[in-house]
């Protein structure tokens, strides 16, 4: 790209391959954020999710210090620590430690949704309070934990005075708003909900207001990246990827299955339409294809970097992927 500011990183979570157990994920996890260091990525996020049989990501923070500990320069965090699920107070101390274990490695990127089913989320709290409703003053109840305050309040060590970088995840106007009144970063999960991208980086951007943190906005933007050697390649390697948001739409729980040239054609269409919407914004492609496709999205967004999901079964044709996905970036 001609953009030679523009960051890329990775997000991941944690999909297992049919057929593979946790511990598999959890290896093949790892195995990437260390292709992400040596290809020069920026930073390796990981989800959160819970009662999801294909997905390895619901202990978020133990995967990140896995993953810390089995890298060396790479910014490590969570994409993000959904705060309905959790007490502040406990996150702060959570990620305070990673913090100190692991120097100016670690980002904590913050949700407001509890990123699973509504029973689920039931199970996870222990009571029943709307916790959507306070995210606002849980993200200032962190930052008072991260910050140097001197007052006789409870403190949860060892983050305080770490100030480690917080980051406002949302697919939503509404998130876009918070995010800008508290001159924080903001990621967009495009990836996933594509629909108010656009819409959502204008009002960030102009209702933006500077921070002890950050003087101008930052803007993240999540999109789904397959990229091969040709366009008829990484069309295949993308059905995997289509598949997986299939599931998403009809509640299937399976992990990632291996391409299906003809899959299209045996979905019903409305739910072939869902799926799709859901993955609008992606760069699907060989390496020129990508480049162009990533131009067309940076016209729009003018994003200050692109946090990658690559959804693909073959191992070594997903590192392949994202090594020519930094190749292209990189310009």
């Amino acid at each position: 790209m001609t953009q030679t500011t523009t960051e890329l990183s990775i997000l991941n979570l944690a999909p297992l391959r049919d057929g593979e157990t946790f511990n598999q994920a959890i290896d093949n996890l790892v195995d990437l954020a260390q292709l992400a260091e040596r290809t020069g990525y920026t930073r390796y996020w990981i989800a959160e999710h819970h009662n999801m049989p294909y997905l390895a990501s619901s202990a978020t923070s133990l995967l990140i210090q896995r993953v810390l500990d089995k890298t060396s320069t790479i910014r490590v965090g969570s994409g993000g620590v959904m705060l309905p699920n959790h007490s502040p107070f406990v996150v702060a101390e959570q990620y305070g430690t990673l913090a100190s274990l692991y120097p100016n490695r670690v980002d904590l990127g913050l949700g407001r949704a509890p990123g699973t089913d509504p029973a689920t989320a039931r199970a996870i709290r222990r009571h029943q309070d709307d916790f959507a409703m306070s995210f606002p003053s849980d993200i200032k109840e962190l930052q008072f934990y991260f910050g140097d305050d001197n007052s006789d309040k409870v403190r949860a060590y060892p983050a305080k005075g770490l100030n480690v970088p917080l980051y406002i995840l949302g697919s939503s106007p509404e998130s876009a708003y918070l995010a800008a009144e508290l001159g924080l970063p903001y990621a967009f999960a495009s990836h996933f909900a594509p629909r108010f991208l656009v819409q959502a980086v204008e009002i960030y951007r102009r209702e933006f207001k500077p921070s002890d943190v950050l003087d101008k906005p930052k803007v993240i933007v999540g999109l789904n990246a397959i990229v091969a050697d040709t366009d008829s390649e990484a069309k295949l390697l993308s059905t995997t990827s289509l598949q997986f948001f299939l599931n998403v739409v009809t509640g299937e729980r399976s992990g990632m299955k291996p391409p299906a040239p003809d899959i299209e054609s045996r979905i019903p269409p409305h739910i072939l339409s869902m799926a799709k919407s859901m993955t609008a914004c992606s760069v699907i492609g060989s390496p020129q294809t990508v480049k162009f496709q990533l131009e067309q999205l940076q016209s729009q967004v003018n994003a200050d970097e692109f946090m990658a999901v690559s959804y693909i079964y073959d191992k070594d044709k997903q590192a392949r992927s994202y090594e020519l996905l930094a190749d292209v970036v990189k310009g």
